[in-house]
């Protein structure tokens, strides 16, 4: 995931609403969406290669997503995979903070990430990059590839659409996936520094990226309403054709 936007217990229907873009390479073996076999409690897509997820959702209303922080000076070719982070917590049945209490234990075996963990109670946020582990307030929240709420001009963006969506009390889906197709690339001056150049920076500047290799394979809007009912869609993007592959799904928190 290199791009959330969250609305946490800030609209009067809605606990959780989330619109968050997957960007990887389109050659990296994935599973879309889907109740996994090794767990079907889970509901989430899979990265074949490493068996982790950048988003999911479990039936009795646990859920995680995450981002890696940019930072080439610091990878380790041997690291972890980050994708074991939100499929970890997933699994388990520890609370949101101490599942983040105890990742702060292991936090060097991982490349620089960003990790959303929660459930109907609570909702936590932690990278490895900053060492806080942080409860979130009600409110308008962005994550990229930085710490969260760094004042990228795509998560600027993304925060001020999401906002200005959710005045209207009815929440759309397909708002919310206007949100994540937005192709806006940030001015030269708006660029961050992270050590990739110019050129990627600018590639990487807009919310959904496009490129022959590497772009937003999927795009995914969660809902889950204040009766504990969860509306999960997923949009897979074909790169070689453009066109998308649309799986959604609907059940009520255990």
């Amino acid at each position: 995931m290199c791009s959330i936007f969250l609305a946490y217990n800030y609209h009067p229907k809605y606990l959780l609403i989330i619109a968050a873009n997957r960007d990887e390479f389109f050659n990296r073996p994935t599973l879309p969406a889907h109740y996994w076999q090794d767990n079907p409690n889970i509901l989430g897509g899979r990265d074949l290669d490493k068996m982790g997820t950048w988003l999911g959702i479990s039936k009795n209303g646990r859920y995680a997503a995450v981002t890696n922080y940019r930072d080439p000076s610091t990878i380790n070719k041997k690291a972890r995979s980050r994708g074991e982070l939100t499929s970890g917590f997933l699994n388990s049945s520890v609370s949101p903070k101490d599942y983040m209490k105890e990742l702060k234990k292991s936090k060097e075996e991982y490349n620089g990430f960003n990790l959303l963990a929660g459930d109907i109670t609570s909702l936590y946020y932690y990278s490895n990059r900053k060492q806080q582990i942080k409860r979130l307030k009600p409110g308008i929240y962005g994550l990229s590839n930085h710490l969260l709420d760094t004042p990228w001009a795509k998560v600027n963006l993304g925060k001020e659409k999401l906002r200005k969506y959710l005045e209207n009390q009815l929440v759309d889906p397909e708002c919310l996936f206007n949100l994540l197709f937005d192709e806006t690339k940030a001015e030269i001056d708006e660029l961050p520094e992270t050590g990739i150049g110019v050129e990627k920076e600018r590639l990487l500047s807009s919310i959904f990226i496009k490129s022959p290799d590497y772009g937003s394979r999927c795009s995914t809007v969660l809902l889950i309403d204040r009766e504990n009912k969860v509306e999960f869609i997923e949009r897979t993007f074909n790169n070689i054709d453009d066109t998308w592959q649309e799986a959604s799904y609907n059940f009520k928190i255990l």
